[in-house]
């Protein structure tokens, strides 16, 4: 990415990236998350520890109801948890406020689902630049230009001004990861991005979020699908809440 597409200044100074030289950007520990259940509490997650290093490919690896995408959704700031410390390349996530952690959201993490979430009344550039208008620092002219170049980086350039219905399900997920990298994010969060797609259509969607790991991007995929471990650098199974070794979730 030139640097000319992402020069302007951030000036809240306490939600900038640390400098420290651990290379953990995300530390998790006794992480416990309870829903009320009428009267009872259902406990979801049950005193998770992990870290996450930077330019990681971790994939977590759980069926329906393992508790993979609630751990995500707190990961990505989109949740939190009842309970345990949660460090953001760090920071303390605890102790900030919402807004801080939706100003952490909007610049530091990208999010791909399995749903595409795609605005029909926008045109594919419109829909990925999104997340620079909620940003509030780029002119739509540098939104544009930052645009035409995630897009070309996903294989959809001369699309810009495409309608989103007129795409295939492949085109509308590149549409929606190029939307996730337009804010240079420290985390890439893909909750089952190839769920919705068939099986050539997920290979090359597996082969952009490889190459963009391998460029130095931290990834953060969930997934119940056992042919997608090939793409990771390290892989989390779980059930009920809790993680387990790659044997005991393969017995289990």
């Amino acid at each position: 990415m030139t640097e000319e597409l992402h020069n302007e200044e951030i000036t809240n100074e306490e939600l900038l990236p640390s400098s420290s030289p651990s290379s953990s950007l995300i530390e998790l520990t006794d992480i416990n998350k309870y829903y009320p259940v009428g009267k009872e509490q259902l406990h979801v997650l049950k005193n998770l520890h992990l870290t996450i290093e930077q330019g990681e490919f971790l994939m977590i690896m759980g069926k329906s109801g393992s508790g993979k995408t609630t751990l995500m959704n707190i990961i990505g700031f989109l949740d939190q948890s009842s309970d345990g410390t949660y460090i953001f390349d760090g920071q303390d996530v605890s102790k900030l406020t919402e807004n801080q952690k939706s100003d952490l959201r909007n610049k530091y993490i990208g999010f791909i689902f399995q749903q595409f979430f795609l605005i029909q009344s926008l045109n594919v550039s419109q829909n990925v630049e999104l997340p620079m208008v909620y940003e509030g620092t780029k002119k739509e002219n540098k939104r544009r230009k930052i645009a035409e170049h995630y897009l070309g980086l996903v294989g959809l350039e001369g699309k810009e001004n495409s309608k989103t219905t007129e795409l295939s399900g492949g085109q509308q997920q590149r549409v929606a990861i190029a939307r996730a990298l337009v804010n240079e994010p420290l985390l890439i969060m893909a909750d089952e991005p190839t769920g919705a797609l068939d099986s050539e259509t997920s290979a090359d969607i597996m082969g952009i979020l490889s190459d963009l790991n391998k460029e130095g991007k931290t990834i953060v995929m969930v997934t119940h699908d056992n042919d997608m471990k090939k793409y990771a650098s390290r892989v989390v199974y779980m059930k009920d809440g809790l993680f387990l070794t790659e044997e005991e979730y393969n017995n289990a």
